[in-house]
């Protein structure tokens, strides 16, 4: 089951309470304060997991705490701190308070770790109160509380291309000609019901990830059908495919459907980089010649995924296109740019 967005509530560990108590060795009366402070409570912590694609797990549990401290003793001990809590989360995982709103974080490599909410602080002992002039304190402070916070976590799956089209464009029988996924394919008409991600391996070594999303249908933003439920999934796409089906009534209109129903979720998502796959080609001999014009695309490229036709050289198009993005995205900076040139 594909789960993508989640609320829970985060309980950070409360903090020791520090010592009262006095040194107690025989031949040293009076030994002064030894009240040890409290520790820290654990924090809660998320950490990106490349081995989990969904968050389901936390459909079932609503609240997650970490480990309380343990309290000061005498001669001087701190407390024992609480345990962090650890919860793994899948790659592009995006985190944010779920009262205000506020955007906390995200989670995109292997290894990324974000602190949702912090451990109290462990109180002082009597010891950290002792002076020349209070030489037998006995104050001592409460550790703190910690933090305690409802989130909600919405993940953005990460690839290299989208594919975006009407039900029944033939988006999962590319997804399962190109890469190992195996998504339903049938030969009557159904629409998707979850994204699902592959990977097209080249050779070389090349390789680029390919996320098909659910159809789009007109009034999508407006939330018909699925709606826009799922175009998150492709906001960090480097490019986007958009396919229109060869037998389609109207190709450009097809074509316009898609691209007023990505602006009209985000305006953002209209400005990712675009090409287009005119799909089922392989029933243009009984079909007129398919007539679009999209002068914002970067390629057309018509093709059948189900015979394979045209999809080597528009497979090898994607990856040069995606190639040149990332080396745009990994390009250093001038260090001069924006920085008036001075002036004698």
């Amino acid at each position: 089951m594909f789960v993508d967005t989640a609320k829970i509530r985060v309980t950070a560990g409360a903090g020791g309470a520090g010592a009262v108590a006095f040194r107690r060795e025989k031949g040293v009366p009076r030994g002064g304060p030894s009240g040890g402070r409290g520790g820290d409570g654990g924090d809660v912590v998320l950490r990106a997991d490349a081995r989990l694609d969904t968050l389901l797990d936390y459909s079932y549990r609503e609240h997650y705490r970490a480990g309380r401290a343990g309290h000061g003793e005498g001669a001087n001990r701190v407390g024992a701190s609480g345990d962090d809590l650890v919860l793994p989360v899948p790659l592009g995982t995006l985190v944010r308070d779920a009262e205000t709103g506020e955007r906390l974080g995200e989670l995109l490599a292997e290894g990324d770790e974000l602190v949702v909410a912090r451990g109290g602080r462990g109180g002082r002992g009597n010891a950290s109160f002792a002076s020349p002039t209070h030489q037998a304190p006995r104050e001592w402070e409460p550790g703190e509380w910690g933090e305690e916070r409802r989130i909600e976590l919405e993940l953005k799956l990460i690839a290299d291309v989208g594919l975006v089209g009407e039900p029944n464009a033939g988006k999962s029988t590319l997804l399962a000609r190109v890469t190992a996924a195996r998504p339903k394919v049938a030969d009557y008409p159904f629409s998707t019901l979850s994204p699902n991600l592959g990977v097209v391996a080249l050779s070389d070594g090349r390789s680029f990830v390919i996320a098909d999303i659910p159809g789009i249908i007109e009034g999508a933003h407006e939330g018909k059908g699925l709606g826009t439920q799922f175009l998150r999934h492709i906001e960090r796409t480097r490019t986007l495919a958009l396919l229109v089906p060869a037998d389609s009534p109207e190709p450009q209109a097809t074509y316009e459907l898609l691209r007023d129903e990505l602006h009209g979720h985000d305006a953002a998502l209209s400005t990712i980089p675009h090409c287009v796959l005119v799909t089922k080609c392989d029933l243009i001999a009984a079909l007129p010649a398919v007539a679009l014009e999209a002068p914002d695309a970067w390629g057309v490229f018509r093709i059948s995924a189900v015979t394979g036709a045209g999809l080597a050289d528009a497979v090898e198009e994607l990856w040069a296109h995606v190639r040149v993005e990332k080396e745009r995205e990994t390009a250093e900076p001038d260090p001069f740019e924006d920085v008036e040139r001075w002036r004698p």
